[in-house]
């Protein structure tokens, strides 16, 4: 306790000197993606409220629309969730009618995930979100694909580290 005790609180600055900017909230790209992410999030949710989906769900059904009878773990794999989130976000949506899961014949271990009809016939009611959403970055579209590819390029150099 006495080591404590001679520890003086470090005083306060007005104003941080010029190296401090490595810790301005606005030099981190951490805060741009997090804070874009959130406004594109907000973006999103009118549109998807109209299709009674949350943006996890709008996800996975983009998956499966892509590929359907695509497994939890292929899944997960491609939307960067763990199976502590994909499977209660799976069962919800099945309990709403747009999905199937079921064990996979050959291997019972394999859950395969379907699309009902319900799931298939939202994607064409889903087919304007993407215009909606193009329209309202008031981006043009090349721009959209260059910075897409480039975050994409830095979650893989990200992850590559971490594996």
């Amino acid at each position: 306790m006495q080591l404590f005790a001679t520890i003086q609180p470090m005083p306060q600055r007005s104003t941080p000197p010029a190296n401090d900017a490595a810790l301005r909230l606005d030099n981190q790209l951490c805060f741009a993606l997090y804070s874009t992410s959130l406004a594109m999030t907000k973006m999103y949710k009118p549109l998807l409220a109209a299709l009674q989906l949350t943006y996890p769900q709008y996800l996975v059904m983009l998956v499966l629309w892509e590929t359907d009878g695509v497994s939890v773990s292929t899944l997960g794999e491609r939307l960067f969730l763990d199976s502590g989130t994909l499977t209660p976000l799976l069962k919800r949506m099945e309990a709403g009618g747009l999905l199937s899961r079921q064990r996979n014949a050959d291997d019972e271990r394999r859950v395969e995930v379907f699309l009902s009809a319900e799931g298939r016939a939202l994607q064409a009611k889903a087919a304007q979100v993407p215009a909606c959403l193009l329209a309202a970055s008031a981006c043009p579209m090349p721009e959209l694909r260059a910075l897409t590819a480039q975050i994409r390029a830095l979650r893989k150099r990200i992850t590559a580290e971490q594996t």
